[in-house]
């Protein structure tokens, strides 16, 4: 028979072998851990993402930046990075349609690439001309030079707003860009007055803007929008058919006309069509058989329509630099004043609505920045302010299923998006 005492030690004993396992076991455990880290730390290595930048692994690199600065030359820029001048010499020996040395401007990143293996030599040169698009030199390949782009992506947002001034600061109260109403302005321009929008007129846009490196770009799309003036609402609905992209209303017409009512963004009318007006040089009066739009030197001047360029040149005691184009069997506009022409622009060329042609000017015959233009109605000049396009073709029997099933949708996201009420004063 066993007694008490010897039961204790019994289970004393049992309980210091299972102790010793344990620590033997966790021992030995560890051992094991420590004998396969290196192969588990290269299988983590492996898991990792590999960061590309310029299309190169760009951790595999040391990286050195600089930024060009004002009425700085690549070259300077170069020798910065330590380039002899025949390196410089062969580096710009690239075609001019990959890389232009002329075009540089201050802002623009440049950076040399150097293996960190070797890092007192170069292996890429590249030069970002812009957020999206990069030229790559490789050093070791006789200056290679390719074209890359940055990945972007397109960011929707959502906003509803009450005109209380103009539609360009309604856009600021909302956080948007005035972009976004320069490019309602072009959606809406022929069926809403921009110059005579009232305050309490009401907007809803759904657009995109583009992001590139998580840095927002100022390049952006309206995916759908309504405007409300005069108690009357009217929708912009995007559709592509026959392989072009237009706005259409909720009916399935197009919002945009054959023509532009004007041929640039952002004016002011000084001078209205009239057949006898005070010319501000000459001092007497004659027709004036066009309209005056003053505008900054340098804003875009837009072809109203599709058409060919007939005739370009510079009038001394006139339009000065001028641009004519034949939209049809019926009209043919002049752009006049110019500063100068759209680069390529020659006679002969085809031109499409919203094409830049030219740049606000103040030459030939004027006493300041202003385009004078221009539309004759077989041959005969006519009021711009006061021709009737006719609206681009609507949207097909084919395609009315289709295009329903999109307004719909589209019609649905407008109205839910909440009016934020702003305290603003007047």
């Amino acid at each position: 028979m066993i007694s008490i005492s010897n039961n204790r030690k019994i289970i004393i004993f049992a309980t210091a072998i299972i102790a010793a396992i344990s620590v033997a076991t966790l021992f030995f455990y560890d051992k094991g851990k420590d004998t396969q880290s290196p192969a588990a730390e290269v299988a983590c290595e492996a898991e990792k993402e590999t960061i590309y930048k310029y299309g190169l692994p760009i951790e595999e690199f040391v990286a050195e930046y600089d930024t060009i600065g004002n009425n700085q030359t690549l070259a300077e820029v170069l020798y910065n990075f330590g380039f002899s001048s025949r390196q410089i010499y062969e580096l710009t020996q690239c075609p001019d349609s990959i890389f232009n040395e002329r075009k540089i401007r201050p802002g623009q990143v440049c950076a040399i690439l150097k293996e960190k293996d070797s890092t007192s030599t170069a292996r890429y040169f590249v030069f970002e001309e812009s957020a999206k698009r990069y030229v790559t030199f490789d050093l070791a390949q006789g200056y290679k030079a390719t074209c890359g782009t940055n990945p972007s992506e397109w960011r929707e947002r959502e906003i509803a707003g009450i005109v209380r001034s103009s539609l360009w600061h309604a856009m600021e109260e909302n956080g948007a860009s005035p972009q976004v109403a320069v490019l309602l302005s072009h959606i809406f321009g022929w069926s809403i007055d921009f110059f005579g929008i009232q305050k309490g007129d009401e907007f809803r846009v759904i657009y995109a803007q583009e992001f590139v490196e998580e840095k927002p770009q100022n390049d952006y799309r309206i995916i759908a929008a309504s405007f409300r003036a005069s108690d009357s609402t009217v929708y912009a609905i995007p559709f592509t058919q026959d392989g072009e992209e237009l706005f259409y209303n909720t009916d399935g017409n197009s919002l945009e006309g054959a023509f532009l009512k004007a041929p640039l963004d952002f004016y002011r009318i000084t001078s209205k069509f009239s057949n006898s007006r005070m010319h501000p040089v000459l001092k007497r009066r004659r027709a004036h058989h066009g309209v005056d739009y003053a505008a900054p030197v340098g804003t875009p001047v837009y072809a109203i329509g599709n058409g060919k360029v007939i005739a370009k040149g510079y009038q001394p005691k006139g339009g000065g630099n001028y641009v004519k184009i034949r939209h049809n069997g019926t009209y043919t506009t002049t752009y006049m004043h110019l500063s100068k022409f759209a680069k390529g622009l020659k006679v002969g060329d085809a031109v499409k609505q919203k094409q830049v042609i030219g740049y606000v000017g103040s030459t030939g015959l004027s006493t300041g920045p202003h385009l004078d233009f221009r539309v004759y109605e077989n041959g005969k000049a006519v009021n711009p302010l006061t021709i009737k396009s006719q609206p681009k073709k609507p949207v097909s029997e084919a395609n009315r299923e289709e295009f329903r099933h999109t307004c719909d949708s589209l019609v649905t996201r407008l109205r839910l998006i909440p009016q934020i009420q702003k305290n603003v004063s007047n």
